[in-house]
């Protein structure tokens, strides 16, 4: 049987912790000289991924 290939799209975008998966924030990439120092700032802070999606992530990376 072959090796289980995790998704390389998802990959990219999630790292998982010890206990939840991190995710990185949207509206992040251009465009944001309009956007406030608080908004920016605040989209810094890491993103979880919503406990209803943890499956279907861990299942792309191949960790479930």
């Amino acid at each position: 049987m072959p090796k289980m290939k995790s998704i390389r799209g998802a990959a990219k975008r999630f790292k998982v912790g010890k206990n939840k998966i991190k995710r990185g924030s949207a509206f992040r990439s251009h465009i944001l000289t309009k956007m406030s120092q608080k908004r920016k700032r605040n989209l810094r802070a890491p993103g979880y991924v919503d406990s209803t999606n943890v499956t279907a992530v861990k299942k792309m990376l191949c960790k479930a």
